[in-house]
């Protein structure tokens, strides 16, 4: 019978021996896991086919949709002035934003309140370069976040134009809007969209652009139309819109486009771009049967301008919502944001005054506060929304309403300096008889309509 000591040292013999190869089979398997790891994060197909996609509906919302949604609402006199407003501003912004744009919003720099100048002038990007979305692993082409988030830069300046329309000049416009995407939405971007950006690490929810686009411009727009003045007859003359026709299919086209900001916002080709999808559609369909109704019981009759302006109030206000609220969510949110706007645009602008010309502030400024703090309510999981299970309804909205204020403040100051120093260089409106002439050919020198 074989000695138990014996047996025990040849087991202990050739476990010993083994040892090497076992350790050489760990280090194998280690490295097929981080080979693994580094397969996965590559970039999807869809993901990027998705966000080319969206980023050409996000320009689609600009021009045409916004231009012929504002030139819609203007008088026939002004109607191109409108139309090469928003053109021009999209061609601006796209070039500042390739050339300091990017960089200032998502440079990689540390600052809570700018990227930096790390990738001025696209610095570092390539065809191989690639950005992060919500998913671990999953990548898109840095070039293609770059254009998505370049339309974006581009339709928010845009949208302020409605403020005072059919009184500013040409040159202190594009003056303006260089300087306010320079020291205003660049750094509110980065702010609420960036890792490192402050108003990020509160925690604030804003998916798509509640705070940085629609609060943004909103305030911005305010302020330009308090400083800049009323319109030559406001109040006495009639300055109904030239074309609801031309309106609606603007608001049409905003419509279609805006499922490329909202879903597109998900950067991935997802159940989470589905959410945002379906979101989009029932909350702005929501809030058109709203504005229709308030206006059929306060004047008697719902009018296509209310139903268009509803259909964009339920847009505002879904969009920093569309990817953690549910569809019923959605559906209440875009119930109530049409009464506060209705009342902010009939009575509150009539009530102190000024002349929001396209109520910028009254649809995006109030649709887009509405949003920012809906979407705080309405995540929760009691009320069909994604937030977890210990999500806190009063912890989570009383960060989104300390976001909301930063944005107030930094755009309503920031935004008050840089019309004061525009006056100063260029004078900030037309003369008067130039005004009753209209812009188109006072500015530009043609006209929309031959008689």
């Amino acid at each position: 019978m074989p000695n138990l000591k014996n047996i025990m040292g040849l087991a202990a013999i050739t476990a010993l021996t083994a040892l090497p190869a076992l350790a050489q089979e760990a280090t194998t398997l280690a490295g097929e896991v981080a080979a693994l790891a580094e397969v996965v994060a590559v970039q999807d197909k869809g993901d990027t086919a998705w966000m080319m996609t969206s980023s050409l509906l996000v320009l689609f919302m600009t021009v045409p949709g916004l231009a012929l949604f504002y030139g819609g609402l203007v008088r026939s006199k002004n109607m191109l002035s409108v139309l090469m407003q928003c053109t021009m501003i999209t061609a601006m912004v796209m070039v500042i934003w390739v050339f300091w744009g990017y960089s200032m919003a998502f440079g990689g720099g540390t600052s809570p309140y700018w990227g930096g100048f790390g990738k001025v002038f696209l610095a570092g990007v390539t065809p191989d370069s690639t950005a992060a979305t919500f998913t671990d692993g999953v990548v898109l082409p840095e070039y293609v976040f770059i254009v998505f988030q370049m339309t974006f830069a581009a339709i928010t300046p845009a949208l302020i134009v409605g403020a005072f329309a059919e009184r500013i000049k040409f040159k202190a416009l594009l003056l303006f809007i260089a300087l306010w995407v320079t020291f205003v939405y660049f750094p509110i971007a980065h702010m609420v969209w960036d890792a490192s950006g402050l108003i990020f690490n509160m925690g604030a929810l804003d998916f798509a652009g509640g705070t940085v686009v629609h609060i943004n411009a909103g305030i911005a727009a305010l302020v330009g139309a308090l400083l800049i003045g009323k319109r030559v007859g406001f109040g006495k003359d009639n300055m109904a819109p030239h074309s609801m026709t031309l309106t609606m299919v603007g608001a049409a086209i905003l419509w279609v486009g805006w499922f490329g900001f909202n879903a597109g916002s998900n950067l991935e080709a997802n159940g989470g771009a589905a959410l945002a999808m379906i979101n989009t559609f029932v909350a702005t369909a929501a809030a058109i049967l709203s504005w229709s109704a308030v206006e059929g019981l306060l004047r008697g009759k719902a009018s296509m301008l209310g139903a268009a302006s509803g259909m964009v109030a339920g847009l505002v206000a879904i969009t920093p919502a569309c990817g953690t609220v549910g569809p019923i969510g959605a559906i209440v949110l875009g119930a109530i944001v049409s009464p506060v706007c209705y009342f902010f645009v009939s009575v509150v602008k009539n009530k102190f005054g000024y002349d929001d010309s396209l109520d910028v502030f009254g649809v995006h400024g109030i649709g887009g506060i509405m949003g920012a703090i809906g979407t705080g309510i309405l995540t929760a999981p009691g009320l069909g929304g994604v937030g977890d299970a210990d999500y806190s309804i009063f912890g989570q909205t009383t960060i989104q309403a300390q976001a909301v204020l930063i944005t107030i403040v930094w755009s309503g100051v920031v935004s008050f300096v840089l019309y004061k120093i525009v006056d100063m260089l260029v004078g900030l409106r037309v003369d008067t008889d130039s005004e009753r002439q209209g812009l188109d050919l006072i500015s530009h020198g043609e006209v929309a309509y031959h008689n």
